[in-house]
């Protein structure tokens, strides 16, 4: 997706937003939730399915999130911004495909999953508490 496709998504989301403040509407609901899904998952090289495909999608957007605010381990935030962070059914990455430089391994992606909601409350219990 380029950026003239995000920035088209971002700016309906954005209209949704305004129209369902007023009234709610189950298509425009549906709509909003395809779109974020879309957006949230622009770095997962794998398939997210069933009903917690957006609940997964926007973990992994929050944790990239999270490490272009406080960097992981051997990684600094510096990195994390300047490459970019994917998802893959093995592995979280430094850059832009499975061969980029690692963050973390996994045995499978349900693993992965895990791991990225585990952090994202680690990162919200250690800021809000």
């Amino acid at each position: 997706m380029n950026e003239k496709q995000k920035t088209k998504m971002q700016n309906r989301v954005k209209e949704i937003e305004v129209i369902l403040e007023k009234s709610s509407n189950h298509d425009l609901f549906m709509e909003r939730s395809e779109l974020l899904f879309k957006l949230n998952k622009e770095n997962i090289n794998f398939t997210l399915k069933g009903q917690n495909k957006y609940y997964h999608a926007k973990q992994c957007k929050e944790f990239e999130n999270n490490l272009k605010k406080h960097g992981y381990g051997h990684l600094k935030k510096e990195d994390i911004l300047k490459d970019g962070v994917c998802f893959n059914k093995y592995s979280i990455n430094n850059g832009y495909n499975q061969y980029c430089r690692d963050i973390k391994r996994f045995s499978n992606k349900e693993e992965l999953l895990g791991f990225v909601v585990g952090y994202n409350q680690s990162i919200y219990n250690k800021e809000n508490y």
